[in-house]
Order: structure tokens, then sequence, then C-alpha cells
């Protein structure tokens, strides 16, 4: 029932962090993965690599997930390469921690355009065949951010609360053909895009609101990834998943 064998996935922000820890876990569920990041490079290309040594097909598809031009080549790209896209994981994201009186309108549009336009476009681009199918599974990385709050990251938590219920409408509006649409809401995590901000104040801060008392790990969140594409899944859309050790119990 956890099987992906022969399934092709797209995801997004995949050349380090929380996106690589997917492509490797759907490769070794049995998927073939076409890999995005911002541009290509070494650690898009040993993503690809890794995925070959699992035995599966890897295409590298670099593109900034907030341009609609970009993400229409990318998902052609994709299409014509493998014939289809089967799970569309939408994990791009960018975060900056900035107190809201001295939030200018650049930084908050940075934030929500890869944040939140840019699961938008993806999945706009991505849906038309899933449609003509009448079958695939979107998951969206969200945050419990964007469930709880968080100071000095107002925008931040918009863009992922954002997430949460754009997951929940297009849940409704497709699933009548027989697409699934959920979300994973991680704790924080021992990633590039926290290690700016992780000072001994910002670690215990987070620690402590975590009832593990730690950081999780990007390959902690993706076997929620892998559950949620696969069949074993069957009656969950429009659904959020928490793996955060606690931080937010619904």
């Amino acid at each position: 029932m956890f099987s992906l064998q022969d399934r092709i996935a797209l995801i997004t922000g995949a050349a380090r962090g929380v996106g690589r820890a997917i492509a490797l876990a759907l490769a070794d569920a049995g998927a073939d993965v076409a890999v995005n990041d911002l541009q290509a490079g070494a650690e898009l290309d040993e993503v690809v690599r890794e995925v070959i040594r699992r035995g599966r097909q890897a295409l590298p598809v670099p593109a900034n997930v907030a341009v609609p031009d970009d993400v229409a080549r990318m998902v052609a790209t994709v299409l014509a390469h493998f014939g289809r896209i089967d799970i569309l994981v939408n994990n791009a994201g960018i975060m900056t921690e900035i107190p809201f009186l001295e939030l200018t309108i650049e930084q908050w549009d940075q934030v929500v355009d890869v944040d939140l336009r840019g699961v938008f476009l993806c999945t706009r681009a991505v849906l038309p065949q899933m449609v003509e199918r009448r079958r695939g599974v979107v998951i969206n990385i969200s945050s419990q951010l964007g469930q709880k709050g968080a100071p000095a990251l107002a925008h931040y938590c918009a863009a992922k609360g954002g997430v949460l219920a754009f997951t929940r409408a297009l849940a409704r509006e497709f699933g009548a053909y027989g697409i699934r649409v959920n979300a994973i809401a991680p704790g924080p995590l021992d990633t590039e895009m926290t290690r700016p901000y992780a000072t001994p104040a910002w670690l215990a801060n987070k620690v402590a609101q975590s009832v593990f008392a730690r950081l999780g790990k990007p390959e902690e969140i993706a076997p929620t990834v892998v559950f949620l594409a696969s069949d074993a899944a069957a009656l969950y859309t429009g659904q959020t998943l928490y793996p955060n050790g606690g931080g937010v119990m619904l």
C-alpha cells in the first residue's frame, strides 16, 4: 500500500534540506522524480545522482516557482520527458525573520511570492493533466507557524497559513476528479533555511516548543510525504499532517 512503484513525482525546492529528503524517499518507494530548484548546479546534480543510484529515473528542472513562464516551462519539460505527473510536492520556500514594523513591502512580497504564489502557479500548471486522467496527488509543504503564528514572521506565517486554506479549497474542488490534495506542516527543522537564525536563544525558544525538546530533521518529514502520496492515504484529502514533535496538537 505504501509503494510508489513507477509513479512520476515533481518536487520543487529539491536541491537540499526537506526537498532533497523527499526526492530520495519517493525514489526509495519506487517513484521516478523530477527535481526542481531555483538554479542548476552541483547540489541539484547530486540529488539526481542519488536517485539514479536507487535505480530510479531523475530529471533536473531548474526554475523559479514564482515566475509563471518558468513554471510553465518546467512542467512542460517534465511532461515531455515522463508523459505525466502523478505526484506534485510543493516544497520550495524561503523564510526571513523581520519584526513586523520593520517589514517592507518588498520583503513581504518576496516571501509570499515563493511560499504561496509558487504553490498556486505550480499546482495550476500540473492539475490539468491530473484532471484529464482523473488521478493525482498534490502535497503542499506548509509550516506549523501557518497555524500558530510567531513574532517577526508575519509574512511567512501568512503565506504558510494561505497554503493550508488553499489545500482545503482545492481538495473540495478536485476530489470529484480523483485528485487528493493534502498539506504537511512541520515544526522547526535543522536545515539551511533556519541555520542563519540559530543563535543559542533562538534554539532554546524553538526547542522549548517541542515535546521532544529538539529540532526535527528533513529525513523525518519525508516519510509523511511518502504516506500521503501512496494508496495507503486513499481517504486523506484536505488534511494537514503535523510532524512537529508536539509543537501543535489538533
